[in-house]
């Protein structure tokens, strides 16, 4: 196991590198650059060239960021900093001056809360759907839930958010949610209680809206594993022996109908960041999503490289720790013979 873990360790570390290669000479050859994009803010897009000041500190910022060197030396002080010290750098636009550091730090912990329960949700409603649509194929139950959860997967994220925002929201036909933000403000006066129905308040919409097409895909997966699984001979031997239905399911068959399900786990890692810019921004949530939003509108070349790098390592541990869930779930895997 511990050279298995080695060898995909140096092997999730070479396609880092080549990840954020590429990243970094994509951002270089695209038009425009954060340099650009911080005298556009500066000036308004107005008399650009005629304000001294500001034109030196765009040239500052330019030298600071080594886009008046070749892309290759930019490229390699980014990994001179990043091997060497940790140091991701300064934003150099959404929030110019401070670590990017920083900056995700105090963005992660609002998209891991929303994402953990969108997750949790997500699997707890989808797997036992899938299961049940998986013994009675064709039966009423299986029809329905098919039809509705593909009119669910069909529904653009966006506009999911604007309905129930428009029909749920405060101002809207029926004013039960709040309309944007994590949190109604300062809680002086307020009970815990109190505080808690305010918080689940804020979470129902984005929750929603963030786990509604991935529950319709899931418990799909699910019923296609469980069908495949159901008509093995071993099932049919559980059956002639006297096992109940209940154990045959949920002990014999789930185990082994969950290899495709781990699979799919190996995405939600990158999802926690990525699957939340279009929830957040309609919501206004200050999480990681809207902040990849704002690193691409402004061109902000260090918080884009932390984004990429983030999201790449979030996606080679997801697939690592798939790796791991599939010994763990089927003893017929080993990490001798995957080597």
């Amino acid at each position: 196991m511990l050279n298995y873990l080695v060898k995909r360790i140096a092997l999730a570390l070479l396609t880092i590198t080549v990840i954020m290669t590429v990243s970094y000479v994509l951002l270089r050859l695209a038009p425009g650059d954060p340099a650009r994009s911080s005298l556009i803010g500066e000036t308004g897009g107005e008399n650009m060239s005629s304000d001294k000041n500001v034109l030196s500190q765009n040239t500052a910022l330019r030298k600071k960021l080594y886009l008046d060197q070749p892309i290759y030396i930019g490229l390699f002080h980014w990994f001179k900093g990043v091997v060497t010290r940790g140091d991701f750098g300064d934003s150099a636009v959404v929030d110019a001056g401070r670590p990017v550091t920083q900056i995700i730090l105090e963005r992660l912990p609002v998209t891991l809360r929303l994402n953990f329960w969108a997750v949790l949700i997500t699997y707890l409603l989808a797997i036992p759907i899938g299961i049940y649509a998986a013994v009675a194929p064709d039966g009423f139950f299986d029809r329905a839930t098919t039809i509705l959860l593909f009119f669910l997967y069909s529904l653009p994220v966006i506009w999911v958010a604007l309905v129930l925002q428009a029909t749920l929201c405060e101002g809207g036909l029926f004013p039960l949610f709040p309309l944007k933000g994590m949190a109604s403000g300062p809680y002086t006066g307020m009970s815990t209680w109190q505080i808690m129905w305010d918080s689940i308040r804020h979470y129902i919409l984005p929750v929603t809206c963030l786990c509604y097409a991935g529950f319709a895909g899931l418990s799909r997966y699910a019923r296609s594993s469980m069908l495949e699984v159901v008509h093995q001979d071993y099932i049919r031997t559980a059956r002639a022996k006297g096992l109940s239905e209940h154990v045959i399911l949920f002990k014999h068959a789930l185990r082994n109908a969950l290899i495709t399900l781990i699979t799919l786990f190996a995405g939600l890692l990158p999802g926690l960041v990525a699957g939340s810019i279009i929830t957040e921004y309609v919501f206004n949530i200050n999480g990681m999503g809207s902040l990849s939003l704002l690193a691409l509108n402004s061109r902000d070349y260090p918080l884009q490289m932390a984004l990429f790098c983030f999201g790449g390592l979030l996606t080679l541990g997801g697939i690592m720790l798939s790796d791991i869930l599939y010994v763990l779930t089927d003893p017929r895997i080993t990490f001798n013979s995957r080597s």
